[in-house]
């Protein structure tokens, strides 16, 4: 379990079972900041790609979008978050009634 207790830590040796087990050459999976947007690890077997820039506000990653061809190879897009100036920043709302 991870130190958060939040899912599962894994390694080289699980991946390559997972993949060998299910025929898949490659998981692609999200929800793990990346500050250079995405990561490829275990031999290419995983990559880990990371959509939110500068993750709450706060921590300076940027981010990625992965784009697959017809024949699936994979190329990344990377881009920052907009600068403060032309960001909206939403509004405060009270929360609604049914939450009180």
């Amino acid at each position: 379990i991870s130190p958060r207790g939040a899912g599962y830590l894994f390694g080289k040796s699980v991946v390559a079972q997972f993949c060998q087990t299910n025929k898949l050459e490659k998981i692609c999976r999200a929800h793990q900041l990346v500050m250079e947007g995405y990561k490829h690890m275990f031999d290419d077997t995983v990559v880990t790609v990371w959509s939110a820039p500068n993750y709450c506000y706060r921590c300076g990653n940027v981010a990625a979008i992965m784009e697959l061809d017809k024949d699936l190879n994979s190329s990344f897009k990377i881009f920052n978050a907009a600068p403060d100036e032309v960001r909206g920043v939403p509004e405060k709302k009270p929360p609604p009634e049914y939450f009180l």
